[in-house]
């Protein structure tokens, strides 16, 4: 598998928590979406764990093609 799995074609709305450790999917095959649980082992991918600095709503990437990884850059307008 060279190219991540496209998930979804709109953002995930997440309200994110300041310190909290956030394991976000690279290769789409997550059934719990836009987080990892797991799937990706036996492949070349590996979770991104990201840390936000405060409290907020961000928008994470489901299609698996943003170049701002884990946010959505509107990459799935493209496909």
């Amino acid at each position: 598998m060279d190219k991540a799995k496209v998930a979804g074609k709109a953002p995930v709305m997440v309200e994110a928590i300041k310190d909290k450790n956030y394991a976000w999917c690279t290769c789409g095959l997550s059934d719990n979406q836009p987080f990892c649980n797991g799937s990706h082992k036996g492949t070349s991918f590996a979770p991104k764990v990201c840390v936000e600095t405060e409290d907020k709503k961000v928008f994470l990437c489901a299609c698996k093609q943003t170049s701002n990884p884990p946010y959505c850059d509107g990459s799935h307008a493209k496909l």
